[in-house]
């Protein structure tokens, strides 16, 4: 079993698991899959709007797949789920990251 496959596993049996989802959403970003990833980091979006850490990742994965604009709105709402959470390291990363964008 791979690592996709045990964490759909562990998703099937726990939905809400906003660890394994994030995983998820990673191990498909690095193997390429965008839309597969982008999928599962807007639904860690949905369900868990305070873990912050997935919009950023979420926002490279689109960025790296020359989706700017739509990696801007990510950023947007990780900074202000950062704002939310007391997150500075994030929010940090995330400003950084949109002014690059921007520029």
């Amino acid at each position: 079993m791979n690592k996709i496959e045990m964490l759909q596993e562990i998703l099937t049996k726990n939905p809400m698991d906003s660890f394994a989802r994030y995983g998820l959403a990673m191990e498909y970003a690095n193997a390429g899959n965008v839309a597969e990833a982008m999928a599962e980091f807007d639904r860690l979006a949905a369900d868990h709007p305070d873990y912050t850490p997935g919009y950023f990742m979420g926002a490279q994965t689109l960025a790296k797949a020359g989706r700017i604009d739509e990696a801007k709105g990510h950023l947007k709402s990780g900074i202000a789920s950062a704002l939310r959470t007391g997150n500075s390291h994030a929010l940090g990363e995330m400003q950084e990251m949109l002014n690059d964008l921007e520029n």
